[in-house]
């Protein structure tokens, strides 16, 4: 899933979701049905028929992980799929797609520049070198004492703060 939604201007919200399944010939009536599930789980069901020119940033975000999670993927790779969301947009979308990974039991991969996002969507943050990338350092990131974890709890836990600084220091950043 890429930075853009990268939807279909000319096929409606349910045609864009069928397009892998259709990319990949695998569009089954098992897999529309799947589809058509998810697009109910995730409260689109009723914009199917609508287009993209329609949709609110965060709702066209929310189409495009429906369409990637309709091909049934063993793991995702977000690449900062969220960056092109205002920042009120970009928490509430982090908010439900954290939720429907935790519920479809995905097993993501997120490339972001964004430490708080790394931090609050991740179990586990890796910190990259420079170019040529090598892995600096793995930091295994616990909110376990958050009942309800979401990546908005989690901004607000005293953890957040002392990881926030740990990966900032690692960067290395000089301002």
């Amino acid at each position: 899933m890429l930075q853009k939604d990268s939807l279909l201007e000319w096929r409606s919200i349910y045609n864009n979701v069928m397009l892998g399944l259709e990319i990949r010939h695998i569009r089954t009536k098992e897999n529309e049905e799947y589809a058509i599930d998810l697009l109910k789980k995730y409260g689109l069901y009723e914009f199917k028929d609508k287009y993209p020119s329609q949709l609110s940033g965060g709702m066209r975000q929310r189409v495009a992980l429906i369409r990637t999670l309709a091909v049934r993927p063993k793991i995702l790779l977000l690449d900062e799929a969220f960056s092109a969301l205002d920042y009120q947009t970009r928490m509430m979308v982090t908010n439900d797609i954290y939720k429907i990974l935790r519920e479809e039991q995905i097993t993501a991969i997120i490339v972001t520049h964004d430490i708080s996002e790394s931090i609050s969507m991740s179990d586990k943050v890796i910190v990259l070198t420079n170019r040529p990338a090598k892995i600096k350092k793995v930091y295994k990131i616990d909110f376990d004492d958050i009942q309800n974890r979401t990546p908005i709890n989690c901004r607000k836990s005293p953890k957040f703060s002392e990881y926030f600084d740990c990966l900032w220091k690692e960067l290395d950043v000089h301002a």
